[in-house]
């Protein structure tokens, strides 16, 4: 290539039509559309959760006072009113609240309380595992829509190769490897937040569990040797009419 062509070619490139994002989201074609409308949501959907998963929304302060008092005071029906309040719905309420009701209802009072705890405390991770599902199932939808745009856009082309000759068929062969690769670069671009968003949220799914536990931990364990929770479990109740032994009828005899 001489200079002169380098210069023409440096020209025509210059001189071409800036194309612009809306040009390229059409050129993605139906799927294209799709995937624009999943970016979207998934943005939604990790602004969402940017703001459910935080400390102050998971494990509010105020709560934690609230219900340390109360525990610490043996107050057991306290502290489940306390967690049933309209808006005070959170991660720890619902947890502690769960659990303390549960011993509240066993024969076997706060003895059962640790067991409680731990299985509240697994219920409330899987919700939470499952609020971010969503973003994840993005994450792996994406590409394979991306994947799909290709294929149509491949088979388009081959299929104006077959058919088409001169400048239709080079216009058209354009338009369907337009289709393909922008579909490809629509998929990735979506994918590539979406799963870093996921693994994100899971690791701080995991680093506010472990704190949570921890207040839990604080909570309950003066509740566990406290005389007034231990009242407050309700008395066993007789099984039937006691069995008069001979020993009885002789006393009654006498």
């Amino acid at each position: 290539m001489t200079f002169t062509d380098a210069w023409l070619l440096a020209q025509t490139s210059a001189n071409a039509p800036t194309r612009t994002a809306l040009d390229y989201i059409r050129a993605g074609g139906p799927v294209g559309y799709v995937l624009i409308l999943i970016s979207f949501v998934a943005l939604g959907l990790i602004i969402a959760q940017s703001i459910t998963l935080r400390r102050a929304r998971l494990i509010p302060g105020e709560s934690v006072e609230r219900l340390g008092s109360l525990l610490r005071a043996g107050d057991m029906q306290g502290a489940i009113a306390l967690c049933r309040e309209p808006g005070s719905e959170s991660f720890l309420t619902r947890l502690v609240g769960s659990a303390l009701l549960r011993c509240a209802r066993s024969p076997f009072g706060t003895l059962e309380l640790r067991s409680a705890v731990e299985e509240a405390g697994q219920r409330e991770v899987d919700r939470l595992y499952r609020s971010v599902d969503s973003i994840g199932i993005l994450a792996a939808i994406s590409p394979m829509l991306g994947l799909l745009g290709t294929v149509f856009g491949m088979i388009g082309a081959f299929s104006t190769i077959g058919e088409l000759e001169g400048a239709a068929r080079s216009q058209q062969l354009s338009t369907f490897m337009s289709i393909a690769l922008v579909t490809t670069a629509e998929g990735l671009i979506v994918a590539i937040p979406c799963t870093v968003a996921f693994a994100i949220f899971r690791r701080r799914i995991d680093t506010l569990a472990v704190e949570a536990a921890s207040v839990i931990e604080s909570l309950v364990s003066p509740l566990e040797s406290s005389p007034a929770a231990a009242d407050q479990r309700p008395a066993a109740k007789p099984t039937g009419p006691a069995r008069s032994t001979p020993a009885a009828r002789e006393v009654r005899a006498g």
